[in-house]
């Protein structure tokens, strides 16, 4: 295969995942190239409410006296028998292995996302805007605007609600100046078409096909390839594997007008024969 471009690690996707990703890889040393479909980072997450549920014990807890540790986190987020308002215990389709990192990276991440510039609204946790997140103790915190465009309207929000308005755009670019800063490359209007491994099915994987417009691109991946796309609930056919009555009232074909969660990710890994 020609390679047009290379990098040690190459993730597909901008998004909560996908920078993340790249940051801590091009803080480790690695070389980094992140393909995004869309003419803008930010995937899901920078249209959101900037809603961000980590408990465990953070800093934020802390400076408002509330009492957490991941033991809680998890026995919240694992036992059934504890229940939603709503008297639903959706905590009992977790998985348990899953959830227990999840908890004991509360706090590192929390950390984490202030100390590459996420500004979080100074109040009290709460839920808020949080679902299945555990009910023994407030979790839920909100990522300030701040003097950040809105992606909805191009402008910032008025200055004297910038600390105090919650918004996925306080949460991605905060994140895109970091990746940028730390020298990761970011391809906009970059689809990735195809997953490569040694052999069709077999063997490491090797890199990703792109397509911007009409050119097609191979990237090269030394180390590793990250699947960070933003999910499937926009491909009907594909939602409808896992339970066929998720016909086209549910969740809506349109998926998400500023990233479509078309199931790309999944439907390229699944070539590859990936365990997912």
């Amino acid at each position: 295969m020609k390679w047009h471009d290379e990098a040690d690690v190459v993730v597909i996707g901008s998004g909560a995942t996908g920078l993340p990703a790249a940051i801590v890889a091009r803080e480790a040393g690695a070389s980094v190239i992140v393909v995004e479909a869309e003419a803008d980072i930010g995937g899901h997450a920078i249209t959101s409410g900037g809603n961000v549920p980590l408990g465990g014990g953070t800093t934020a807890q802390q400076n408002h006296g509330i009492d957490d540790s991941p033991e809680l986190l998890f026995r919240d987020l694992t036992d059934w028998s504890v229940v939603e308002p709503n008297g639903f215990p959706d905590y009992r389709y977790n998985d348990r292995e899953i959830v227990r990192a999840f908890a004991d990276m509360n706090v590192a991440t929390f950390e984490w996302l202030v100390a590459h510039g996420v500004v979080f609204v100074d109040k009290t946790p709460d839920a808020r805007g949080g679902n299945a997140i555990g009910n023994s103790a407030p979790r839920e915190m909100h990522a300030a605007a701040m003097a950040w465009p809105m992606v909805q309207t191009g402008q910032p929000v008025d200055p004297e609600l910038q600390a105090t308005t919650s918004t996925g755009n306080g949460l991605m670019r905060p994140l895109e100046v970091a990746a940028r800063r730390a020298g990761v490359r970011i391809l906009l209007e970059h689809r990735m078409t195809s997953i490569h491994r040694e052999t069709p099915a077999a063997g490491r994987v090797l890199g990703i096909s792109v397509r911007s417009g009409d050119d097609e691109r191979n990237v090269r991946a030394h180390k590793a390839v990250i699947i960070a796309t933003g999910g499937s609930t926009g491909n009907l056919e594909f939602r409808r594997m896992f339970d066929p009555r998720l016909t086209e009232e549910y969740c809506g074909l349109a998926g998400m007008p500023w990233s479509d969660q078309d199931a790309s990710g999944e439907l390229a890994a699944m070539a590859v024969s990936a365990a997912l």
